[in-house]
């Protein structure tokens, strides 16, 4: 059976395929190793990310995409080459029609980008949609009705923040701060207070493990290995999921505020809407333990985590594949 269709949840962090009659086939990290003296494509995904941190001087372990939009047009390409081929297989004649998951705030440029790449990679042709609406069909949010619905989609890269009815954006904001800024504070939590370097991929597991967007009366610990700073020899250090709630804490305040500025922009009705159903939290950083109570707390409005909230852009691109003549005069036609 030959692939035609695929939808890819592209993000900053990771990428999840998804095919009509397979579900998903792909879940991997978004990286991709390059040789430097040749300029070549050594490794893609989780084969790429175990290299990071470890690579000798001539191999370079790239994140193509920065914040949510293309970084380096070249890296990109390959590496949805990469998973298109996977998905479809080296057998599959017809190239496919690609559903491509974009931050509600992409400008033309970084657009017509990723259509490019995706071309270039091996699609037919690509439509591109925006995430908190993808998040949102994923979500089972009944996007065109006349009521209001919030949905808030916290990934690797960005934090897209979005208030929907009639199949449409009413208000959004699209936040350059997700995942990633929450690894970076752990790195420097550390480095500030233990006088100790960490790597990306420790402070990562520290946060999947034990991480809290607020603080908990039965403290979660978890063993970090690093370097110290004073003698330059390993070392190990246990932090507490409360340490890690007062590192990433500046963060989640500035999506707290994003949150706040498009409930500011909401005409009233659809106001009242949200604040009857809540808000919806999806993305691989919905998964964070609390992180909808850390917002119910500050807004005064219920806040709910999506069932499968890390593939919910991926579901959603599924949802658009399986009723594409429906979808191509809304999702697929608004640029």
């Amino acid at each position: 059976m030959f692939t035609n269709k695929i939808g890819i949840d592209l993000g900053t962090t990771n990428t999840v395929v998804f095919v009509p009659g397979k579900g998903f086939v792909i879940n991997e990290p978004t990286i991709v190793a390059l040789s430097t003296p040749d300029n070549t494509v050594l490794a893609v995904g989780r084969e790429a990310k175990e290299m990071i941190g470890k690579t000798p001087g001539d191999i370079k372990a790239y994140r193509p995409l920065k914040d949510g939009v293309v970084a380096d047009y070249y890296i990109t390409r390959a590496m949805l080459k990469y998973f298109i081929n996977k998905a479809v297989g080296q057998m599959n004649l017809v190239k496919p029609e690609v559903i491509i998951s974009v931050p509600a705030g992409i400008t033309a440029t970084e657009r017509r980008a990723v259509e490019n790449a995706a071309v270039e990679a091996g699609a037919k042709r690509a439509y591109l949609v925006r995430e908190p609406l993808l998040a949102a069909l994923g979500a089972g949010i009944a996007i065109n009705s006349s009521s209001g619905n919030m949905i808030v989609n916290i990934g690797g890269g960005t934090s897209e923040v979005a208030v929907m009815s009639l199949g449409g954006i009413v208000a959004f904001a699209s936040l350059r701060i997700a995942g990633n800024k929450f690894d970076q504070s752990i790195i420097e939590y550390v480095k500030k207070n233990y006088s100790v370097s960490i790597g990306e991929q420790t402070a990562e597991a520290a946060k999947i493990a034990i991480g809290s967007a607020v603080p908990l009366k039965g403290k979660l610990e978890f063993r970090l290995r690093g370097r110290d700073l004073v003698s330059g020899l390993p070392k190990d250090l246990t932090i507490n999921s409360n340490e890690i709630a007062e590192a990433i804490n500046p963060f989640l305040m500035d999506i707290a505020g994003s949150i706040q500025s498009v409930f500011n922009e909401t005409p009233p009705e659809l106001v009242a809407d949200v604040m009857e159903k809540g808000i919806i939290l999806s993305g691989g950083s919905a998964g964070l333990k609390n992180i909808d109570e850390f917002f119910k707390r500050l807004l005064g409005v219920p806040a709910y985590a999506a069932e499968d909230a890390i593939f919910c852009v991926a579901k959603g691109t599924g949802i658009v594949l399986d009723h594409v003549d429906v979808y191509k005069r809304t999702l697929l036609s608004k640029k």
